[in-house]
């Protein structure tokens, strides 16, 4: 699937909003996730607190009615690429750190952990770990040769 611009400023818009309403403070609430419900019917993104209050909604025009099978995968590099490129208003917000933010389905299932924010915890995607094992073994196979 390929993202319009226009996907990406809706999606901008609805992190901005979720920004907006925690402010970065000195006390930061406890709250441990932004869960972000995705549904696939309307191509709307509803974000949620732990306790299920509706923070902000939006919806993404290129996504309404959209019938892929695999929708969820398709949008999830979408959704982590924007919220890491604006990591420096995300990891800055007045939650209580670490806070993630997860993608759900439109029965509040759990489908990806999409950006972690704490200063000391890093997510590495499947990409990087692509072919790790294989350079492992063969390091340490040529460790084993000495």
């Amino acid at each position: 699937m390929k993202t319009s611009e226009q996907t990406v400023q809706q999606i901008e818009r609805a992190i901005r909003k979720i920004c907006e309403k925690f402010p970065y403070s000195d006390e930061p609430s406890i709250l441990t996730d932004i869960h972000l419900r995705v549904l696939q019917e309307s191509g709307e993104i509803l974000a949620y607190d732990d306790d299920d209050k509706e923070i902000t909604r939006c919806v993404i025009a290129e996504w309404i009615d959209n019938k892929d099978d695999d929708f969820y995968t398709k949008i999830t590099p979408t959704l982590r690429q924007v919220i890491k490129r604006m990591s420096k208003t995300v990891d800055h917000l007045g939650i209580m750190k670490p806070y993630s933010f997860v993608l759900e389905d439109d029965e509040k299932e759990n489908l990806a952990e999409l950006y972690v924010a704490d200063d000391d915890t890093i997510i590495i995607n499947g990409e990087l770990m692509e072919g790790l094992d294989k350079e492992l073994d063969n390091f340490f196979a040529d460790l084993m040769k000495d």
